[in-house]
């Protein structure tokens, strides 16, 4: 499929969806129509057969058997209904998406850290950022869960290759990934913590293990069902009830305030369970072949149901239990049956028996979220390919792009560092690619140890980590100037480096906060180190000094260009990288064309 294709599926799903919701509509008006009609029918119909009371009721029976029917079909046309509408907004903002307007996703805009090693460099989080373009979780845990994996990217090799295969097969499975996000939409997305909520369920007392209680449970009744069976039989006074009901009845409300608390305790963490029921039981029915995706279905299982089945249960549990506070069941159910003390004993062996198993499950609901992030983007980008992973050295790719420059207009570049130690010096021209390119590589690399396919023709790349140094900006609140921040962040690719890090290292004009001869001498001494300390990367700088490097060091250092050209007072630019030192700046040509730096000042200077 290319993207023709894709977005052609898209606006086809979108016309199908908007048929869908007319045809629903229609049969909704209908069915209400329907409604109102059995009502009146009903009523005239028992008016005239008033005085012949069994047609009468036999007309209301099945007036209202019908009536309920109608009503639970009303209900599922509406259900029906909501999801086709939540559907068509969720393809149209793909289809929007396919044009680079990612409006509708979450940026994540919360999630950026300057003080991260690259995100912000990267443009990670935010509007119109990367994140936002792959975003598509339906849940608060699983947005979470994809930052974390772009901030913490895989290093191994086999965890990446594992990862990409679960995103192929989920890519395979559109359908089933589709109707996950759609189900989830419907859902709703809360900024539900985990972590509490899951120990919340400790906070569970030890009523259940009471021997006492737990006979009670089923000796109560057995009595009651001993002492009808002797009154049928007039060997004991059916009087003998009533003292029964009163003894078993103030039993019943000796655990009260216990009962009640349980019941407020899981009003909230019931209904939360049972919001995600339905988006585990999508993942427990997939039929997976990857280990990752299999590894996820196998968590929600245990040896005797699944996370879906086992949270219906505890909602039929809490349900019952609701049911002991209501009459007439509080002075019969209650006494007679031990209901309230049966529930409360049921749903603390629950928690006891699957409190451990929350969070375990909703961190596998979090990585399936995730994981169908990228799936959809990989299904949004045919013309990507996945990179090979290599246990060498090497980051080395053919005609790679940058995924939010637009497909139409994108220039696409070469890259290859296939040794150590070794630098890219990239010399250019204001506005000519410069920055663009170090951030290509920088958001490919990172997509690459993510197990997402990139936006190459072909690529190969060993799971280094990724450093960069971009965009450093002072500290007011740390009283940092703008130089010492640089100074800062240099240090800590140098310590990760002692430290036994292997690392790709992207710079961007190293030491901007100083002048030009102590800028020379530091870049020059710095790249010295650093090929010293057998690193790789790219660094881009205006400093064509730099470029004398490649003589001393012809194995670790090569020089690469980006041009300007000036053609008729217009300045050109082909986007493209060469090999070699750029010939061309635009600086003052730049000022000139704006007003800043003109001939006349030029001559008195």
């Amino acid at each position: 499929m290319n993207i023709r294709e894709l977005i052609a599926s898209y606006q086809s799903a979108v016309k199908e969806q908007e048929n869908e919701i007319q045809i629903l509509k229609q049969k909704i008006f209908r069915t209400g129509t329907l409604r109102l009609a059995v009502v009146l029918t009903v009523v005239v119909s028992v008016y005239v057969l008033w005085h012949n009371t069994t047609a009468a009721v036999a007309v209301l029976s099945a007036g209202v058997l019908f009536f309920l029917f109608l009503l639970k079909y009303h209900d599922k046309l509406y259900r029906k209904k909501n999801y086709a509408e939540t559907k068509r907004r969720y393809l149209t903002g793909e289809l929007k998406g396919l044009e680079y307007d990612f409006s509708a996703f979450d940026g994540a805009a919360g999630k950026t850290d300057h003080k991260h090693r690259f995100a912000s460099d990267l443009d990670l989080f935010g509007e119109n950022s990367l994140f936002q373009s792959i975003n598509r979780t339906v849940t608060s845990f699983g947005t979470n869960a994809l930052a974390e994996t772009f901030l913490a990217p895989l290093e191994n090799k086999t965890q990446i290759l594992q990862q990409q295969q679960a995103v192929k097969e989920l890519n395979d499975k559109h359908e089933l990934v589709l109707h996950f996000i759609i189900k989830g939409m419907l859902t709703g997305k809360d900024n539900l913590d985990t972590k509490n909520f899951s120990a919340s369920f400790s906070q569970i007392s030890s009523f259940h293990k009471s021997g006492f209680w737990n006979v009670c449970v089923y000796l109560v009744p057995a009595i009651y069902l001993a002492m009808t069976v002797l009154a049928v039989m007039n060997i004991v006074p059916s009087v003998y009830f009533g003292a029964l009901w009163v003894v078993t009845f103030t039993l019943s409300l000796i655990p009260s305030k216990r009962v009640q608390r349980v019941a407020e305790l899981f009003e909230k963490k019931t209904d939360v369970l049972q919001k995600y029921s339905a988006l585990f039981k999508i993942i427990e029915d997939g039929n997976f072949v990857s280990s990752e995706l299999e590894e996820l279905k196998s968590s929600l299982k245990s040896p005797y149901d699944t996370a879906s089945k086992t949270i219906a249960r505890l909602k039929y549990y809490y349900d019952c239990l609701g049911l002991a506070f209501s009459y007439p069941i509080l002075f019969f159910f209650n006494p007679v049956l031990m209901w309230n003390v049966k529930y409360f004993i049921k749903i603390e062996k629950w928690v006891d028996e699957h409190g451990k198993q929350i969070e375990p499950w909703f961190s596998t609901l979090a990585k399936f979220d995730s994981l169908a992030s990228l799936a959809i983007f990989a299904h949004n980008h045919p013309e990507y390919v996945y990179p090979a992973i290599t246990e060498q050295y090497a980051f080395e790719a053919k005609a790679l792009g940058h995924p939010l420059l637009h497909r139409d207009k994108c220039v696409k570049n070469d890259v290859n560092i296939n040794k150590r130690p070794f630098f890219m010096v990239v010399t250019g021209a204001n506005m000519a690619g410069k920055s663009t390119y170090l951030r290509t590589v920088g958001v490919n690399h990172t997509l690459a140890c993510v197990g997402a396919p990139v936006c190459a023709n072909e690529m190969t790349i060993f799971p280094s980590k990724l450093v960069t140094n971009l965009r450093t900006a002072d500290s007011l609140n740390d009283n940092e100037s703008y130089f010492f921040a640089e100074l800062k962040r240099l240090k800590m690719i140098i310590d990760r480096i002692h430290s036994g890090e292997i690392l790709l290292i992207i710079l961007d004009e190293i030491l901007k906060g100083t002048n030009s001869i102590d800028k020379q001498k530091g870049s020059l001494a710095l790249i010295k180190q650093l090929i010293s300390l057998n690193s790789n990367g790219i660094i881009a700088t205006h400093d064509l000094v730099l470029g004398i490097l490649e003589n001393e060091f012809p194995e670790n250092v090569k020089n690469f260009r980006f041009e300007a050209e000036i053609n008729d007072k217009n300045l050109l630019f082909d986007y493209k990288i060469r090999e070699g030192i750029a010939q061309n700046m635009n600086a003052t040509f730049l000022m000139q064309k704006m007003g800043i730096y003109t001939e006349e000042l030029r001559v008195k200077n």
